[in-house]
């Protein structure tokens, strides 16, 4: 228990996971009296998998009317976003949809929460990046087919705008998941790449929750209801769990795909994960990968490993208690002292094993751009607010340097990457 806690505890209305599970999803539909939906997609589902043709197929059998827009792209933008809204709500106005489905991994999940808002309006997305007002979404069945976005549990829509090439995100917690489905069964053709960078985008969600700054002292900006509010007991149990069954799986899932066990660890791992983060929040690890991602165009989840390590490392005096268990949960042994700062060294070690460089400088980012690259890390106010040690300009500067030169305080001889065993 932790009684200083303000609890603002915020998840997805119904939650459904398990193999096979996505087959109940036409008797919900029916039961909770949907009659005509848009399932938001992409080409590929569509075109290389049976499941669009399944659901469409087994809605129409119980008189469901389904949609399909199968045009969603990684990183969507607001051009995109406009235009399916223009499709779409041409056909809303004819003949309404009362809800929207996502099928696919964390772009497809955000492009669906936007839809949400603009198909009942017809009005642009921007609209609605200051806030949607008393704008009533449609619902959404969110049915991810990653294991790490954690959008499924999420209140944010993340698209990008073209004109600037910046992200830019629209936040409610009417645009959390009215049912979150979740069937480990359709992560098992995730190809390696992508099992790597969803599944380590899954791991930074559950440590920088488990780290985030208390609830007591979040910054709520007077918001009755924040999409985030620090991190609080309920937001740690499930970011705890999530960091064991990283741990365990995270590495056997990429190494071998068809290890059934470590693809349903690790979408459980990836729900739990975004149960806490969905509350607590990120800090400097996603602000810091934000601003390098700007620079190399490189994955979500490979940007926050890059950087990750290096937070922790920055976090040993801040979150020592918090750090020793996290190193308990991984077997580390010794001295509270020396097991605090393997955490770090271990995080790194397991960005190795899942191929991706574990520096800035390896990653493409060049010297010359650090200083820039921490302005616009610290430019990402609602992150860097919520990091939780002092003086969060200097602690960035440190963990950017840091982080290029690949050098941690457990690297004693100041070796870039320690020995790995097998």
């Amino acid at each position: 228990m932790r009684p200083d806690d303000l609890i603002h505890f915020c998840a997805p209305a119904r939650l459904v996971l398990g193999c096979g599970s996505r087959h109940q999803l036409p008797d919900l539909i029916h039961r909770l009296g949907w009659r005509h939906g848009v399932l938001v997609t992409d080409g590929f589902f569509t075109g290389q998998t049976t499941w669009v043709r399944e659901l469409v197929d087994a809605c129409s059998a119980r008189d469901i009317r389904m949609a399909v827009f199968d045009d969603g792209i990684p990183d969507p933008t607001t051009t995109l976003c406009d235009r399916a809204t223009a499709r779409l709500a041409a056909v809303h106005r004819m003949d309404p949809f009362d809800h929207v489905i996502s099928l696919g991994g964390g772009s497809n999940i955000d492009l669906a929460k936007a839809l949400c808002l603009t198909i009942p309006t017809g009005a642009p997305i921007v609209r609605f990046v200051g806030g949607i007002g008393k704008v009533r979404p449609l619902p959404l069945v969110a049915i991810p087919t990653t294991a790490g976005t954690g959008s499924e549990a999420t209140p944010g829509a993340i698209l990008v705008d073209p004109d600037n090439a910046t992200k830019v995100a629209v936040m409610d917690n009417a645009l959390r998941p009215q049912l979150a489905l979740i069937d480990p069964e359709l992560t098992f053709t995730c190809p390696p790449r992508v099992t790597a960078d969803t599944g380590i985008d899954a791991f930074t969600h559950a440590v920088e929750s488990f780290l985030a700054i208390d609830s007591a002292g979040f910054d709520r900006a007077g918001n009755i209801d924040p999409g985030y509010s620090g991190r609080s007991s309920i937001t740690m149990l499930f970011a705890r769990e999530s960091i064991r069954l990283c741990i365990d799986w995270l590495a056997k899932a990429y190494r071998n795909g068809q290890d059934r066990q470590a693809r349903v660890g690790m979408s459980y791992a990836s729900v739990y994960a975004a149960l806490s983060y969905g509350s607590a929040g990120l800090h400097a690890a996603h602000g810091i990968a934000y601003a390098v991602a700007a620079r190399t165009h490189k994955s979500h989840g490979s940007t926050n490993a890059v950087v990750l390590p290096y937070v922790l490392d920055e976090l040993r005096i801040a979150r020592r208690t918090e750090l020793l268990e996290v190193a308990r949960l991984w077997g580390a042994s010794g001295s509270d002292d020396a097991a605090v700062k393997a955490v770090p060294r271990l995080v790194r070690e397991l960005v190795a094993r899942l191929d991706i460089p574990t520096n800035l400088r390896d990653f493409g980012v060049t010297e010359e751009s650090l200083d820039a690259l921490v302005a616009d890390a610290l430019a990402v106010s609602r992150l860097a607010q919520a990091y939780p040690g002092p003086d969060v300009a200097a602690a960035y500067r440190r963990i950017v340097r840091r982080a290029f030169d690949g050098r941690l305080a457990s690297d004693a001889d100041g070796a870039r990457l320690s020995t790995l065993t097998t």
